[in-house]
Parts: structure tokens; C-alpha cells; sequence
């Protein structure tokens, strides 16, 4: 006959890691419990609740099933007893586990661990101490999560790929390495087929303009898909285009190692270009084209000589009516002030130009900046004026470290006139010896802080020399292949040569060129005016 005198108790076990639950962890929580009971004849299981994977520091209560539970059977008196292996098999929370506990013991629950013993709350001690175990059990938690971070930091600055999915263009393999659990570890290497792809993908985006979707469209067009068979979706593609990976450089949050040839497929600069070109798009009124499937050659570059407003791409349909009658009906595309339609006598410029007269005297520039630029010899080009900007640097450096030491020795002269006025031996007063002295201070934090932004910008001087010969080689490399790119091609690079385009009455243009070519090309027309 059953004993109406029996405590019921219900059970929790839990493991934070899918590695705990293949060690079996669980099974030996509970047969340790069950061990526990039989030592108690008055108590008696009713239930065995089971968390597997989950992490009693990182989920609070409210996220845990098995407690929300456990909490409404205290509610309705089901159970006497909540029995675990141990107490922190309830939690590592120190802001939350503890009242936990106590709030079972204060709804008529025993909490007991098989390990432990039970907890009580019968004095001030007792708190004390639940709260002090969880505490404990928190900064465990906490420094078993450092360690682990900074394990996982360590090993992808050696170059190691530490475990997540891995990236398009890439395949798994096995190192010969196991891990303290004796499990084999697998690292990566090129997908040769795939990385193609990926190539594919920085160069329309990069060198043709095309975005996420259109991108797409163009790889099932070419009957190019992922392994699973399916097309490549958008965020895919944006994926792809923001990670670090494929210049060769693993990274794992803040953690980055150094460049693995063996992993690269993609230079440095393709990279940094195309997140110019990704930001430069998140940008209102910027120079990249969205779309490069019409047939200007320039988009949200081009401006009104007049009233300094960005022109736009309009379409207009007209009938043009030939001699024998037949009616033809064609498309007219015209760059067009729309702030002169709709503020009419405040533009004095035409309402529109037309796209193949600007374009062709855009494209004649375009060319002829191109060809000086390849007809430039390229030795010595930008030796001199580099040199001349770190001399001026180095010069500003000294100016201004001279003016900090004659004010450090103001500033000491200063303090030195004050034992002067204490012994009234001098012909300043109090009050005017500490203004001068504050005035002098602030000057020389002033004179301290500008010396230190020369010091910053004559390393970055000198640690660029090469930034210019680069920028050479690229409008070099540009000036050999722009006659045979293709339009949509021309139309990015268009877009990042040009800054702006004003367009006056009668086709009279104003180009401004992006910094780095005007540079080139005051630096180019100085040399020719000093060699006629």
C-alpha cells in the first residue's frame, strides 16, 4: 500500500553542451539522483525533466521551458522536493539563479542537490550563502567563455579556420588534427570552380556596375548555380561581396589572421573597391550607377551649369513621318533640369540636353586625359611632389616642437618669478603671474596637440610613398583597355574618374576630376610647362 506520508520529488538535468549530452553527462545526473532517493524511503519521483543544450548562464528562466514548468507544478502543489545533481544545474546566473531558489523554498518547495545537500533560508547566513554559490558559479561561466574566446582568437590569427559554415568558394578538409576531445578538426582550401565564380562576381560588381539582383538574374542566365542545385538569392551575393575571406584574411569576430596565399581569390584592392562602391550606393546622390542597362554614359554625376541642380535620365516617344508616309516611332533620351520645370525663370539654361551630344564630348575628354596619361612617362612622376609634401611636413614638425620647448621654458620662467612673489622680491602681482601662468599652459596643450597631428600626418606621408605610383599604374592600366571595355564597363569606370559634369548652353562642359587624377594632372601639367 502506498505511503500517504511520501514526499514527492521532481527531478531536473541539464547539460550546456551537445558534447555533455554525447558524453552521457545526463544519464549519470540521474542515476546519481535516483541513488539519492533510495537513500530517503519517504520520497518518491513523480517527474525527470531534461534540458540538453542549454546554457544555464547565457538563457535566463523566462527562456527555459523545463523551470517555467517546474515553477507552475510549485504553483498547483504538485511536487515537495526539486532535486538536481548539483545547484548550478538550476543556473549561473548570480542576478537571477539565487531568487530562483529562494522563491521555490518560499512556495513550499525543498531544494535539494544529491552533491550538496539541501539549501535553506532559516537565517541571514543562509542567503548569504545561496547567493554566494551562484556568484561563484557566474564568474566560472564567465571565465570559461574568456578562455574559450580567446582560444578561438588566437587560433584564427594563426590561420587556423576555427568551425561555422563555410564560405562559398571554399570545401572542407581534413588537417590530421584532433582537438582535446580527440575529435578530428577539418580546415579549408579553395573550391577551384567556385572561387571562378566568385571572381566572376567582383568583376561585374566592381568593373560593371551590377548590383545583388541583377547579379542574380545574370548567373542564372548563365545556368551558374549553388552545389544544392538553386539559383544565387540577393543576400547571398551581398554576403559574398562583404566577406574579408576571400582576400585570403579568416576572421572571427575582432580576430583576423594574417593574408594565407592559399586562400586568396581576390586582391586587396578588387575588395576595398567594391565596398567604396557598396557604401558610396547606401549614399543619397552618389556617383555609381544603380543601373547600367541604359545608355547614358553618365548617372547622378552630371549637373546643371546654371542652377547647379543634378540632372536626369528622361525618355521621351516622338512619330518621325518618312517621305513614302510610313510612321516610325522612336525614343528620344535627353539629360533633363527638372528644377527648372518646375521653378520656371529661376534656371537661365535649356530644360534638357541631349545624352549623345554630352556623352560623345564626355568620351572625347575621357580618351584624351587617358592617352596624356599613357604618353606620360612614368619615372620620377610623383617622386618630387611626394617628396616635397613630407619635407614640408618634417619642417611644420620642427616649427612647432621649437614652440612647444620656448613654451615649456615660458611656463618655467613663470613658476620660477612665483617663489620671487612669495618672497615679495618681485614686480608681478599674485593675480597676474597665474593668469599668465594658465594663459601659457593652455597655449602649450594647444602647441602639444598640433604637434602630434603633424607627427601622425608626416608617418602617414612617409609610409605612402608607393600610394601615388599605384594610382599611376591603375590610370595606366585603365588608358590600355577603356577603348575596348565594354559600355557598361566604361560607364563604372566613368563614374569614379569624373567627379562632376556641368553642362552649360551651346555643350560648354565643366569636368571636375576625382581627387586622385586631379593630383596626377596638376602635377603632369607642371612638368610639361617646365619642359616645353
Amino acid at each position: 500500500m502506498e505511503n500517504r506520508c511520501s514526499k514527492r520529488v521532481e527531478c531536473l538535468y541539464r547539460v550546456s553542451t551537445v558534447g555533455q549530452v554525447e558524453k552521457n553527462d545526463i544519464p549519470m545526473q540521474r542515476q546519481y539522483c535516483q541513488e539519492f532517493v533510495s537513500g530517503h524511503p519517504d520520497w518518491k519521483i513523480t517527474k525527470e525533466l531534461y534540458e540538453k543544450g542549454v546554457s544555464g548562464f547565457k538563457k535566463s528562466a523566462k527562456e527555459r521551458d523545463a523551470i517555467q514548468e517546474l515553477q507552475e507544478d510549485a504553483v498547483e502543489r504538485k511536487f515537495d522536493i526539486l532535486l538536481v545533481f548539483m545547484f548550478d544545474r538550476l543556473g549561473r546566473r548570480d542576478d537571477e539563479t539565487p531568487f530562483i531558489v529562494e522563491w521555490f523554498v518560499k512556495n513550499g518547495v525543498e531544494v535539494w542537490s544529491a552533491v550538496e545537500g539541501q539549501q535553506r533560508f532559516d537565517s541571514h547566513v543562509d542567503k548569504l550563502l545561496n547567493y554566494i554559490r551562484y556568484w561563484q558559479a557566474s564568474g566560472e561561466s564567465i571565465k570559461t567563455s574568456v578562455r574559450v574566446r580567446t582560444r578561438m582568437q588566437q587560433l584564427t590569427e594563426e590561420g587556423f579556420f576555427t568551425g561555422g559554415s563555410v564560405p562559398y568558394g571554399y570545401r572542407l578538409v581534413k588537417t590530421g588534427r584532433t582537438n582535446k576531445r580527440n575529435k578530428e578538426v577539418f580546415d579549408i582550401e579553395q573550391d577551384e570552380a567556385a572561387a571562378e565564380i566568385i571572381r566572376l562576381i567582383f568583376y561585374k560588381y566592381v568593373h560593371e556596375g551590377y548590383g545583388a539582383q541583377r547579379m542574380c538574374k545574370y548567373l542564372a542566365e548563365m545556368h551558374i548555380y549553388r552545389e544544392n542545385g538553386k539559383n544565387f538569392p540577393n543576400t547571398t551575393i551581398n554576403r559574398i561581396i562583404k566577406n574579408e575571406i576571400y582576400t585570403g584574411v579568416i576572421h572571427n569576430g575582432g580576430a583576423k589572421s594574417e593574408v594565407i596565399p592559399e586562400l586568396q581569390i581576390i586582391d586587396r584592392e578588387t575588395f576595398d573597391l567594391a565596398q567604396k562602391i557598396m557604401q558610396e550606393r547606401t549614399q543619397p546622390h552618389h556617383n555609381i550607377p544603380l543601373n547600367l542597362k541604359g545608355q547614358s554614359l553618365l548617372v547622378g554625376n552630371i549637373f546643371c551649369g546654371y542652377c547647379g541642380n543634378r540632372l536626369t535620365l528622361t525618355t521621351s516617344g516622338y512619330r518621325n513621318v518618312h517621305a513614302d508616309g510610313t510612321c516610325v516611332r522612336s525614343a528620344r533620351a535627353r539629360y533633363a533640369c527638372h528644377y527648372k520645370q518646375r521653378h520656371p525663370g529661376e534656371c537661365e539654361g535649356p530644360s534638357g540636353y541631349g545624352i549623345k551630344t554630352v556623352d560623345s564630348l564626355v568620351d572625347r575628354v575621357v580618351r584624351s586625359q587617358l592617352q596624356r596619361i599613357k604618353d606620360q612617362p612614368s619615372e620620377d612622376l610623383f617622386a618630387s611632389q611626394h617628396q616635397k609634401a613630407v619635407n614640408l611636413a618634417s619642417a611644420k614638425c620642427r616649427i612647432l616642437s621649437l614652440q612647444v620647448s620656448d613654451k615649456q621654458q615660458e611656463i618655467a620662467d613663470y613658476e620660477a618669478e612665483t617663489i620671487k612673489v612669495i618672497r615679495g622680491q618681485s614686480r608681478f602681482s599674485a593675480e597676474l603671474l597665474t593668469s599668465l601662468l594658465d594663459k601659457a599652459r593652455e597655449e602649450l596643450t594647444g602647441l602639444q596637440r598640433a604637434l602630434e597631428t603633424a607627427q601622425v600626418e608626416l608617418e602617414s606621408l612617409e609610409t605612402s610613398d608607393v600610394t601615388d605610383s599605384e594610382e599611376y599604374d591603375r590610370l595606366v592600366g585603365w588608358a590600355d583597355v577603356y577603348d575596348r571595355c565594354s559600355f557598361e564597363t566604361k560607364k563604372m569606370f566613368v563614374s569614379q574618374f569624373i567627379k562632376s559634369v556641368r553642362v552649360f548652353r551651346d555643350y560648354q562642359l565643366e569636368i571636375d576630376f576625382n581627387v586622385s587624377y586631379e593630383e596626377f594632372q596638376n602635377h603632369w601639367w607642371r612638368r610639361r610647362d617646365s619642359n616645353p
